[in-house]
């Protein structure tokens, strides 16, 4: 199969990297430099939980590409202009794995193939120029956007999961997407705004703050017509806190690194879902509140 992945960051650049490894794939890595150079010089290294050392086609103009698959790992706010570029190619089908909530609808609407959901709890950190580390073990899950059963996924969870990466394919896509939701929005705020990794919303006093943010979270999501019960979206964002404890959230590598962050499309999309169901959601409120004035303190926003 020929693969296409689009923002071959930290987490697209080890997907792509483990899907290089099978036989009778192609992938190329759409990416920026100095990532792309030092991946078309020397090759792409996978360290960590997950090793190999492949040579995908890298490039890093998207544009008139063609492809069976293209998947989409850019940053949430990168998502409207990573679609206007795929459209200027031919992919059979597009898959998002990316963080936050929105993505999947922006793609569908400036592209004519199918879009399929999804998401990725692997820890992936790029070390180096064409080094990336697999800090952690974790599961891609990808369906129907809508929910349901699609041929096309069934088939492209089997090609994850010949590649070594644990791979569901669900029919409850929609409450998969809010389940993942609440974990962002408990986890990656706090740990970003108070320099911590994910462990510490194990614990007093951001224990509380996190299962609060989560318990927000399911509620927007009932009044959207999803079914998410408080005490699911609370024990799966304290489920991967503990699996992912010594971890360095996405938003707190963005902090640390004083790059823009994902909170519109993770806290604020709560506060904005909750805004047009008149509901109150305080705590996803403030850290979004907290976020924003971190980013324009930064000039990042």
């Amino acid at each position: 199969m020929d693969i296409v992945v689009f923002g071959a960051g930290s987490l697209g650049s080890l997907v792509g990297g483990a899907l290089a490894t099978r036989p009778a794939t192609a992938v190329t890595l759409v990416a920026r430099d100095p990532h792309a150079s030092a991946v078309r010089e020397t090759g792409l290294e996978l360290r960590g939980e997950l090793e190999a050392t492949v040579e995908p086609a890298v490039t890093t103009d998207g544009r008139g590409l063609e492809a069976e698959l293209a998947i989409v790992a850019v940053k949430a706010f990168d998502t409207a202009a990573a679609a206007e570029t795929l459209a200027t190619g031919s992919y059979d089908t597009v898959l998002s794995l990316q963080n936050g909530m929105g993505n999947e609808e922006t793609l569908a609407a400036a592209l004519e193939c199918p879009v399929l959901a999804g998401t990725a709890s692997y820890g992936a950190v790029l070390r180096a120029p064409g080094v990336v580390e697999c800090t952690g073990i974790g599961e891609i899950v990808l369906g129907a956007r809508s929910g349901g059963s699609v041929e096309r996924a069934d088939r492209i969870g089997d090609l994850f999961a010949s590649a070594g990466l644990e791979t569901t394919v669900a029919t409850d896509m929609p409450r998969r997407l809010w389940e993942k939701l609440a974990v962002n929005a408990g986890i990656n705020a706090v740990t970003a705004l108070t320099g911590t990794e994910n462990g510490a919303v194990l614990e007093a006093p951001a224990n509380e703050l996190a299962r609060t943010a989560a318990r927000e979270t399911a509620r927007v999501a009932r009044s959207c017509d999803v079914s998410l019960a408080n005490r699911d979206a609370v024990a799966s964002m304290e489920s991967v806190a503990t699996d992912t404890a010594a971890n360095t959230s996405s938003m707190r590598q963005d902090v640390l690194t004083e790059r823009r962050t994902e909170i519109d499309a993770i806290n604020g999309y709560v506060v904005d879902r909750a805004a047009e169901q008149r509901l109150e959601v305080p705590t996803n409120r403030i850290l979004t509140m907290l976020v924003r004035t971190w980013e324009r303190g930064a000039g990042v926003r």
